[in-house]
């Protein structure tokens, strides 16, 4: 495991720990899009190939993920869905009700070309 800050250079950096520590990794799941960008550059100059190397999965669905190279596989989160559910959960909580401990929603897999 390694851990990023979400930036571009904190993919980079955790992708080269990761590869240090595990030569023959050949799979990586990351945190956000951003991350999974730094780490595509890491992997390049690691020569080592996406997806045929090494299967790369980010999170979030960001614009970005359908622009790097190869294109991110990612899970897609509803961000749209999570903003309407926060208000949704605040105005209870204003309204002095008591709100669900978690809620879970719904994501989606989105498969491109680097897994």
């Amino acid at each position: 495991m390694a851990v990023g800050d979400f930036t571009r250079e904190s993919g980079v950096v955790a992708m080269r720990q990761l590869l240090e520590d595990d030569p023959g990794l050949d799979a990586v799941f990351i945190a956000s899009e951003l991350m999974a960008d730094g780490a595509l550059r890491a992997l390049r100059q690691a020569g080592r190939r996406v997806p045929e190397d090494v299967a790369v999965v980010g999170f979030d669905d960001i614009e970005v993920a359908r622009y790097t190279e190869p294109p991110l596989t990612t899970v897609r989160q509803p961000i749209l869905e999570i903003g309407r559910e926060m208000v949704r959960l605040m105005l209870r909580l204003s309204a002095g009700e008591e709100i669900e401990s978690s809620v879970v929603l719904p994501t989606e897999l989105i498969i491109r070309e680097s897994a």
